[in-house]
């Protein structure tokens, strides 16, 4: 029911060109209004992702001027799962097809579906904002007691991210044979 609230809410919210759009081509205006709000909120996330990484290479530096070499090989892998997973968001599946696409078309309930899953991901994102943010101050203020702790939390929260948003890519392109 919540895919119908979505549906409705972007309907409430179209101009006279997308409602005369839905009228000649059976919705697919709403179809691509809900498109476009998913590649928005996809959008913001990279960005998040990427100012983390930057924050997370300035933590890494500080620990290493610290001396604290046998950090280093977690600080590298958080950098490299951040790199994954950002490009995973930034080149995800949209739900495109085709206004005749032989394949079948994508139902706005799928659509909506898909938006408020990558919309329920944004706790995920501030989680992990919140743990990275916390990391960087532990090495500004050099109280490198703690820094381990949060590196291992860090690592936790990004790998079961990734996990989510696989987990999105297999709900919205399941294999059907």
């Amino acid at each position: 029911m919540a895919e119908r609230d979505t549906i409705e809410k972007v309907k409430n919210k179209q101009g006279a060109l997308s409602q005369i759009q839905n009228f000649f081509t059976l919705g697919y205006g709403t179809k691509e209004d809900l498109r476009e709000l998913d590649r928005k909120l996809r959008d913001l996330y990279y960005t998040d992702l990427r100012d983390m990484r930057h924050v997370w290479e300035d933590a890494y530096m500080g620990a290493l001027n610290a001396g604290l070499a046998a950090l280093s090989s977690d600080f590298k892998k958080i950098i490299q799962v951040l790199d994954r997973v950002m490009e995973k968001v930034r080149h995800a599946d949209y739900g495109y097809a085709g206004l005749m696409d032989r394949k079948g078309h994508i139902r706005e309930e799928e659509l909506a579906r898909m938006f408020n899953y990558d919309k329920a991901l944004s706790s995920d994102v501030d989680s992990l904002k919140e743990s990275v943010n916390k990391a960087y101050s532990d090495t500004e203020a050099e109280n490198w007691t703690d820094v381990p702790a949060e590196v291992k939390k860090i690592k936790g929260l990004l790998l079961a991210f990734e996990n989510r948003w696989r987990e999105r890519e297999d709900h919205f392109r399941p294999l059907d044979v």
